[in-house]
């Protein structure tokens, strides 16, 4: 699985303005539900849900929220470069700035795994993080993010 089997250009944004994690839920699932079809509550319900069991903040400045959705038949990504990092009670207790989205099926089980242990291994990599954080535009990052791994990244 490939990032860009779960993230589409329209799915990026390089400089959302949040001022907390809940506002993070909220604008990433208004964002998400153009995407997926679903109404927004929908989504921020079943992520905040998800993070009530234990924080996505990964740590480094990365959270990967996610959630299963039993309306949708495949797994969506959505990438967001905060403008400003929040807290986000992530495990290292460092701010938040990189935030990948993910939705997934409800019976996706091992797929959904896969896709967050991609985006997990893709955001682990320093040197992709510091492309990210230093892109101008929504295409640049979308590039860096689907470009295909190489050997440094997929380590």
């Amino acid at each position: 699985m490939q990032i860009a089997d779960l993230l589409v250009p329209q799915s990026v944004y390089p400089a959302l303005k949040v001022h907390g994690k809940k506002q993070l839920f909220q604008e990433l699932s208004l964002r998400a539900a153009h995407l997926v079809r679903l109404p927004d509550k929908r989504i921020f319900e079943t992520v905040n849900e998800r993070e009530q069991l234990g924080t996505t903040g990964v740590g480094q400045g990365i959270a990967i929220p996610h959630g299963r959705l039993t309306e949708i038949e495949k797994i969506y990504g959505l990438f967001a470069r905060l403008d400003t990092p929040i807290d986000y009670d992530a495990v290292d207790r460092q701010p938040v700035d990189l935030v990948f989205l993910l939705l997934a099926p409800e019976g996706a089980g091992a797929d959904h795994l896969k896709a967050l242990a991609r985006v997990s291994r893709l955001l682990r990599n320093q040197t992709v993080c510091d492309k990210l954080r230093a892109a101008a535009a929504a295409e640049e990052i979308f590039s860096i993010l689907t470009e295909p791994a190489t050997k440094s990244a997929a380590a």
